[in-house]
């Protein structure tokens, strides 16, 4: 038998095919919709960035921001790499929402594409285009489930997706998702939305997540209603603060401006090693 030197040495990558592997993001944020009545809070949408794809496949469909891994870096710093090409901001982190290797997802051949979520507090909003990218824009998202089916809308104005799927399984407290109507999104997309929205209601159940949402200190109306609008449920203030009350600590600091009564601002609280 060669030894291991020897077997290198006769080795060749190219006898085997090789994927292209891809980073796509869902870059999600908070939306403020503004209002004229000042006394009132301001409604809040979720929403995710789509680009309009500049170039072929899928010339002029709307699609995640992301981009091929390049030789001398790895997944997650390809990852960070487009997040910051396509918003202009460079997060904290990212999280993994899964590994998408359909055979024929791609056209342009076999192309493997690791999935990340990445969320974008309101203070940090600003993006620009993408080399492929002919446009950027938020779009308003909705996931419900409509006589069977998982129905996936994104609206811009006068721009509306619609995305149908079915969840095809759910394994490790993962739900999986097939396409049945891509809706105009590119590629498989609109399952990778949907994996990662999924993802993100989960953690949000759980608190997690959503303190990235917001600045540094916050109200606790503010931080409900970030689990609000991402879980699209309402929750009773007096349950919500008995729940998250070990996750905050209070400051000296209230809002200030007119029309609102001074609100007590918190931040998360560090966890003691």
């Amino acid at each position: 038998m060669p030894s291991e030197q020897e077997f290198l040495s006769a080795y060749r990558q190219d006898d085997y095919p090789r994927p292209s592997v891809t980073a796509d993001i869902v870059a999600f944020r908070i939306r403020a919709e503004e209002s004229d009545n000042y006394r009132q809070n301001a409604a809040t949408k979720l929403s995710v960035l789509l680009i309009r794809r500049g170039g072929h496949p899928f010339l002029g469909c709307w699609a995640l921001p992301g981009g091929f891994l390049n030789p001398n870096e790895t997944i997650e710093q390809c990852a960070l790499r487009e997040v910051e090409e396509e918003t202009a901001v460079k997060p904290a982190a990212l999280m993994s929402v899964g590994l998408f290797s359909e055979p024929g997802r791609d056209p342009r051949g076999w192309i493997i594409s690791n999935a990340f979520v990445s969320i974008i507090s309101e203070e940090k909003v600003h993006w620009q285009s993408g080399d492929d990218a002919a446009d950027a824009r938020w779009f308003d998202i909705q996931f419900e489930r409509e006589n069977g089916d998982e129905v996936l809308s994104l609206t811009n104005g006068d721009i509306s997706l619609r995305a149908v799927l079915t969840e095809v399984s759910s394994n490790f407290g993962k739900t999986a998702y097939a396409i049945k109507d891509s809706g105009g999104l590119a590629f498989d997309h609109a399952r990778i939305i949907a994996t990662a929205l999924s993802a993100l209601r989960d953690g949000a159940r759980e608190f997690d997540y959503i303190f990235d949402f917001l600045p540094e200190t916050f109200t606790l109306t503010q931080l409900q209603n970030v689990q609000e609008t991402i879980m699209n449920i309402s929750v009773l203030p007096a349950n919500f603060r008995r729940k998250v009350a070990a996750l905050v600590e209070e400051t000296d600091a209230y809002t200030q401006g007119a029309g609102h009564r001074p609100a007590k601002l918190y931040r998360r609280k560090l966890l003691k090693g």
